[in-house]
């Protein structure tokens, strides 16, 4: 665990970007077999699929459609959705033989991937405490002994979009779910977190970065004025 943990913290060290993190760690972990919740206009997959050869599968998980219970800004009308689908169809589509896209919730998704069957799992979906709770807990489920389990906007303030959204629990939930299943996590830069499936580790923190000494719920909870 020592020498995977400094590996990483070496990978944070030289990450200028979050596509470039991650694909370092895709890199240094030797992940083949990748799902991405929440994938949007593709950005994240083709970088990963074009700079990390060793990806064998890639399995694209998004409803790009609007939903009746998702409070955020970004649930907007079907029309507008068929454009961001198509945006990355067409970024991803220099390795369609790689992907598998499933147009979807991630409670439909779930019955077509194998149980520990993946090296990684990506979440940047529904960021709510619903969303984050149902993501976390199925595809935690998908991944091999000594996957990956990563995600996006690990926010130190819920009210990332304003009062008028529901709140974004990625943070703390991550935290509490690595302890629940008594795992060891990781806090990256750029919003980012790494929960590591390794149940002989026992459940424990790693700051790889500031800015997250205070995760006080209540504080948290301030709405903004």
């Amino acid at each position: 665990m020592l020498d995977r943990l400094m590996a990483i913290q070496k990978i944070v060290n030289n990450a200028a970007t979050r596509n470039g993190l991650w694909q370092r760690i895709i890199e240094q972990e030797n992940v083949a077999d990748i799902t991405e919740v929440g994938v949007w206009r593709g950005a994240f997959a083709a970088h990963q699929l074009e700079h990390c050869r060793g990806i064998k599968h890639y399995t694209m998980i998004d409803p790009w459609q609007q939903l009746p219970d998702w409070n955020k800004p970004s649930n907007q009308n079907d029309t507008f959705f068929e454009g961001i689908f198509a945006e990355a169809m067409a970024c991803t589509n220099f390795a369609k033989e790689k992907r598998k896209v499933l147009r979807c919730t991630t409670k439909e998704a779930a019955p077509n991937i194998a149980p520990e069957s993946l090296d990684m799992a990506y979440i940047d979906g529904d960021h709510t405490l619903r969303g984050i709770t149902i993501d976390l807990m199925l595809m935690y489920a998908k991944l091999r002994p000594g996957g990956l389990l990563g995600g996006d906007d690990f926010v130190g303030k819920v009210w990332q979009h304003g009062p008028d959204f529901d709140p974004t629990f990625v943070c703390p939930y991550a935290i509490y779910f690595a302890e629940a299943m008594n795992v060891p996590i990781i806090i990256l830069p750029f919003m980012q977190f790494l929960i590591l499936k390794e149940p002989t580790q026992g459940f424990e923190v790693f700051h790889l970065t500031d800015g997250y000494e205070n995760l006080k719920l209540n504080e948290m909870m301030r709405r903004p004025a």
